[in-house]
């Protein structure tokens, strides 16, 4: 067995790091707020002050962060993982959504320190995460893959190798995107029939069953339907606006057609701007009822 470092306990690092434990790695877990490293080291992680102080002699260094800023902050702090003393040729994966740009630095910086570097963005949610259900989509050489995938395996029911460093990310940022177009569809199209007096209940049972159903479709179509969006997040609209700020940074540098991307930011942009940024996603129904 491995012995890991996982920067991250939110609701999705906790379930990834969880399932490490499971599998009998020996895992070192950081998180800005201890606190929620509390059942992670109740059910036998054990919990580390810093990244640098989580990395030590780790055979590989997970993170799961919300941001650029955050990633930046765990790997290249003060205290950050890349000043520490992970095992030599030690795996650093980083699964957590973030900007191409960005991802590719830190490659880079992983590379002088001997390590070898998997950019791995997940997608599912928190109860796949904590199933070990998830999705990974990985850029990375398929030597490195090859070896990283017995740690991988606890996480995932499948990995998609898309090709080099930075590829897992460039299609996480194009299917989040597509995603945020979705929800923001679904958002004007149950706001419409609600303006032509049509029962919500019945267009989203119709929608889920119709042409135009997709997981995303369905899923936030029932969730603006039950209007209760400050409990059970799955995602937050501050992440939305992330995701879909970074989707469109990518696809305007690649000189891609993003009409209906920069749409999306708009709205994203003005509900968390409102102050429902804490909310899930799905508030976004109420934004267009203002």
């Amino acid at each position: 067995m491995a012995k890991i470092a996982f920067l991250g306990a939110g609701r999705m690092g906790s379930g990834m790091a969880a399932r490490l434990v499971s599998a009998g790695h020996e895992v070192t877990v950081y998180n800005r707020s201890p606190e929620k490293t509390a059942q992670l080291v109740a059910s036998g992680a054990v919990h580390a002050p810093t990244p640098r102080d989580a990395v030590r002699h780790a055979d590989a260094i997970f993170a799961m962060v919300a941001d650029d800023t955050a990633s930046r902050t765990v790997w290249l702090g003060e205290h950050g993982a890349l000043a520490g003393e992970p095992a030599p040729g030690a795996f650093a994966i980083e699964c957590s959504t973030l900007s191409r740009p960005w991802l590719l630095e830190l490659a880079k910086q992983a590379d002088t320190q001997g390590l070898r570097f998997l950019d791995s963005p997940v997608t599912g949610l928190p109860d796949a995460a904590a199933a070990g259900e998830l999705v990974l989509f990985v850029g990375a050489t398929a030597a490195d893959l090859a070896a990283a995938r017995p740690l991988l395996r606890p996480l995932c029911s499948d990995i998609v190798h898309f090709g080099d460093i930075g590829a897992g990310t460039a299609y996480k940022l194009v299917q989040n995107l597509l995603g945020s177009v979705q929800i923001a569809a679904t958002a004007e199209a149950l706001r419409t029939a609600e303006l032509a007096g049509l029962d919500l209940a019945t267009v989203v049972d119709t929608l889920s069953r119709g042409g135009a159903a997709s997981p995303t479709v369905v899923r936030l179509g029932r969730l603006m339907l039950e209007g209760v969006h400050d409990r059970d997040i799955a995602f937050t609209a501050a992440l939305r606006l992330k995701d879909t700020r970074i989707g469109v940074e990518q696809a305007d540098a690649l000189a891609a057609p993003a009409l209906l991307g920069h749409a999306a930011l708009g709205h994203f942009r003005r509900l968390v701007e409102a102050g429902y940024g804490d909310l899930n996603e799905s508030k976004i129904i109420d934004l267009l009822r203002e």
